[in-house]
């Protein structure tokens, strides 16, 4: 006799309440080996009515009770019942959530066999992944719907140094295998990434990117213009008037955009607006600034244009910030090349793009976020959701806050209208951050498949707690009992909440941040005039890029 079927009976039903039953177990239920071990987080079965109900243990006690007129001290188990095998004793047994018949009092408990628990929890097919083996039994492998992971969102929760960033790898590299038709975008703050991949990744960063300024929206140009201030607000007006005259003078003939830039009477219509994602120049529009300022009755006005064209040339010369002004004064319609061999995978034939965000300067980094996010939307609607993108947004409360008061709202814009609509332009969204109560509910809300690791905060498991089924709630207590490595995986992409172990990276997949600091050793003292150099220089070391062929040459104006 095997030893599962030694312990087949574990225990009688002695009371239920709504979902839960309340479980006493015979007297010898420990006595064997692993199977027969009654434990927190165990799931057991109840025979009733030819199905077979599953239960997940949420508490065990020792109490005194009365069972048949004997006095005597008895373990009772609780447990929450999250759904039923029908047929279970047949190969056309197959797993359902919810509860179609509760059990009645003194049915029968037992534990559940590998076989049983393979028809709950292998959904194995060509349309998923597996990502580890469950905690319970570690026979049973771990598999997640990648196709629905990826339409309706994830999200990937956990505090600092719980293994959250090799889960995110793992799940990607999963991806990559089983949807090769989608572009991965990977938002990465700390730098980590690159390693993950190897030669599958192409690795954007301030040497190497260039995101050309009239690719930002009005809002996002103003952000990296003022840094946020507040007492800039005439210049910005004045900003708002000249961007689209400044479009217009680039896109038209040379005499053309004299007219434009004079704004004489039979120039033409502008069919711009500071929105619209064309080329234009700095030195358009830093020129249109001083014609208007030539042309003020109003002499105490000039100190707010003077300002302006301080505060735009500044900028614009200011190396940290060549990935965008670089070249700004020669132009060219470089979008269709940007984009592509950042957006798509069909340009590099990389299936990941990776930004490392800790290489730019921190004033941009709201307004980089924002673009990129935007670009990605605004691809996946203007392509018909030809070219699938997943987004992943790693410290995902800096940028789409619970307060709304906080953070860059064009960012918080850009993500939330993914969250909301990506999903039907083949634009995908998944979120990774260690403060879920810090994130904005709305947005997380849109997120269906969960993944939470280790966590501690009150506030952080009370936000899950809202976020999952009411009959999954109960096993986020164990949360914070949770070893590095493991993760409660919960809503559309799986089967049912399930407890993993990750399957681990090899040493090369290993996430390895590439922010170095600490003393240099003997051997670095002799570099560091080179990296004040490129301190300097806003890291000009770069290998240029060749021209544009397409570039226009500056205009001569004939006012």
């Amino acid at each position: 006799m095997t030893s599962e079927m030694q312990f087949e009976g574990l225990g009688s039903v002695i009371a239920m309440r709504g979902s839960r039953a309340s479980v006493v177990l015979a007297p010898d239920f420990g006595k064997g080996d692993e199977l027969s071990r009654v434990t927190v987080g165990k799931l057991l079965g109840i025979v009733t009515q030819g199905c077979l109900l599953v239960g997940a243990v949420m508490d065990v006690s020792l109490q005194t009770t009365t069972l048949s007129g004997d006095q005597r001290r008895a373990t009772i188990a609780a447990l929450e019942i999250i759904g039923e095998i029908r047929d279970y004793a047949a190969e056309t047994a197959k797993f359902f959530r919810g509860v179609s018949a509760y059990p009645a009092i003194g049915d029968a408990v037992r534990v559940l066999h590998a076989a049983e628990l393979s028809v709950m929890f292998n959904i194995a097919s060509s349309g998923v992944i597996e990502i580890g083996r469950l905690a319970l039994d570690n026979r049973i492998r771990a598999y997640v719907d990648v196709d629905e992971m990826l339409s309706k969102h994830f999200a990937v929760l956990g505090t600092t140094g719980v293994g959250k960033t090799s889960g995110v790898a793992l799940l990607l590299q999963q991806v990559i295998k089983s949807r090769p038709d989608v572009h991965i975008l990977i938002l990465d703050v700390h730098n980590e990434y690159r390693s993950c991949f190897g030669e599958g990744a192409l690795t954007m960063s301030p040497r190497n990117m260039r995101l050309p300024f009239w690719m930002f929206n009005f809002e996002e140009l103003v952000d990296i213009l003022f840094s946020g201030r507040k007492d800039f607000v005439e210049e910005i007006d004045l900003l708002a008037e000249l961007i689209p005259l400044a479009k217009a003078a680039y896109n038209a003939p040379t005499t053309a955009a004299a007219r434009v830039i004079a704004k004489r009477p039979d120039a033409p219509t502008v069919r711009y607006t500071v929105d619209t994602p064309v080329p234009y120049r700095i030195a358009d529009l830093v020129q249109l600034i001083d014609l208007q300022m030539g042309k003020l009755e109003n002499r105490a006005l000039m100190a707010h244009y003077k300002r302006l064209i301080a505060r735009v040339e500044q900028v614009s010369s200011d190396p940290r910030y060549a990935f965008i002004f670089e070249r700004a004064n020669v132009g060219g319609d470089t979008m269709a090349e940007r984009i592509g061999y950042m957006f798509f995978k069909s340009h590099t034939g990389a299936p990941v793009t990776i930004f490392q965000l800790a290489g730019f300067p921190s004033e941009v980094v709201d307004a980089l976020v924002s673009v990129l996010s935007r670009l990605a939307f605004d691809l996946g609607m203007w392509g018909d959701g030809a070219n699938p993108m997943l987004l992943i947004c790693e410290e995902a409360h800096r940028y789409i806050s619970a307060d709304k008061s906080l953070g860059f709202a064009p960012t918080r814009r850009a993500l939330s209208r993914i969250a909301k609509e990506g999903r039907k332009y083949g634009v995908f969204l998944g979120l990774v951050t260690q403060r879920p109560a810090e994130l904005d509910p709305t947005i997380l809300s849109q997120c269906s498949t969960l993944f939470a690791m280790r966590m501690t905060n009150e506030r952080d498991q009370a936000l899950l707690h809202a976020a999952v089924p009411d009959t999954a709630a109960d096993l986020l207590s164990f949360l914070p009992s949770l070893s590095t490595g493991e993760v409660f995986a919960f809503g559309e992409g799986v089967a049912l909440p399930m407890r993993v172990r990750l399957n681990r990276l090899g040493a090369a997949e290993l996430p390895k941040s590439e922010i170095v600091g600490g003393k240099p050793s003997e051997e670095e003292q002799g570099s560091v005039a080179a990296i004040v150099d490129r301190w300097r220089t806003g890291g000009k070391d770069a290998v240029p890029e060749k021209p544009d062929a397409s570039a226009k040459p500056g205009l001569t104006l004939a006012i």
